[in-house]
């Protein structure tokens, strides 16, 4: 797949708009027995009837929960067949949709009535001649509509206007960063200039479904202070690939009584920024913490006698940091 691959670097501008030729999501060539892992995406699970979450919809802000979730049946249905595509002339999304149907007499309580569910590519309902509301979700994507149901079978197609946002960060020599270490937040870009977080904890790699538009990425490498921020376009139909460089390493901690000597166990740590803000504590004799490159004071406690020795992180390069506990290096 020749999807576009933008690098993002510390110093260049907070907005970093992707305009350059984005591939075609690869699910919309999957042939409809394809499965999830033949796309790379995960298709949402059917979550119980109990457990649905509230709909973003015009005029739907809660619904009731359904007795049953399969097609009605009675002595006069109709067929409806659904599908879902991301764009007007885009293929048929092939799976990791999540239909639902909804009447639209409200109950005593107020809420719209669930009739139906189903997961997968396109789906077939028989419901009895009515009025219902279809919506579709793809991920973070939907799209509703209300339609009305005779004795002749109906098709709908949903336009979802969506695409695809896959992440990952490299170092600045081209080698990869720790993947476990790693992990991206995903903003919301709201009218009133807002950020809202809508996915946290995003996995480098995963390929994530969006409604087109403007997000603001957070990339954390490690748990300290290695950040990068970017802002990054979803075309729809489309999948948008992002490496973000960082300009980190790790950094591992001992302290010491000679030059090839074990390190000291029960040693309190405090990283110290150049500010003189404290970054990180930990316990133990080999505390290891990715760190933005820069300069950092180390300070070891150890059986109340304190230690502290100055140190560089240089940006891909990872480093034991030994600290001598000696005189010349005590407080």
């Amino acid at each position: 797949m020749n999807a576009s691959v933008s690098t993002f670097r510390p110093g260049r501008p907070a907005i970093a708009l992707l305009s350059a030729a984005i591939a075609m999501l690869a699910l919309l060539a999957i042939p409809s027995g394809a499965n999830a892992q033949d796309t790379g995406l995960d298709p949402p699970a059917l979550a119980p009837e109990d457990t649905l979450p509230d709909l973003d919809l015009p005029g739907l802000t809660s619904y009731a929960p359904a007795n049953r979730v399969a097609p009605l049946t009675g002595v006069t249905t109709g067929e409806l067949f659904l599908e879902a595509r991301l764009t007007e002339d885009g293929a048929p999304v092939a799976n990791g949709l999540l239909w639902r149907i909804f009447g639209t007499q409200t109950d005593p309580d107020g809420k719209l009535p669930l009739i139906a569910t189903a997961s997968g590519g396109g789906a077939q309902f028989a419901l009895e001649p009515g009025s219902y509301l279809v919506h579709a979700a793809f991920g973070r994507a939907s799209a509703s509509a209300r339609i009305s149901i005779g004795e002749e079978a109906r098709r709908q197609t949903m336009v979802l206007n969506a695409g695809g946002l896959k992440l990952d960060a490299t170092l600045p020599d081209g080698s990869a960063v720790r993947e476990a270490k790693l992990a991206f937040d995903i903003y919301d870009m709201g009218a009133d200039g807002e950020r809202d977080l809508i996915l946290p904890e995003v996995p480098p790699g995963k390929t994530v479904r969006l409604p087109a538009g403007t997000y603001h990425v957070v990339s954390r490498y490690g748990d300290i202070n290695a950040t990068i921020r970017a802002d990054l376009r979803v075309e729809p139909g489309k999948l948008t690939e992002a490496a973000i460089e960082h300009r980190a390493a790790q950094v591992t901690l001992n302290l010491v009584r000679s030059e090839n000597g074990f390190p000291l166990a029960d040693t309190a740590w405090s990283v110290i920024g150049v500010s003189g803000e404290v970054l990180a504590e930990h316990v133990g004799a080999y505390p290891t913490l990715i760190l933005a490159a820069g300069e950092y004071t180390a300070i070891a406690n150890h059986r109340d006698a304190i230690y502290q020795h100055t140190f560089d992180v240089v940006a891909g390069r990872d480093v034991t940091v030994r600290v001598m506990a000696s005189e010349e290096n005590a407080q």
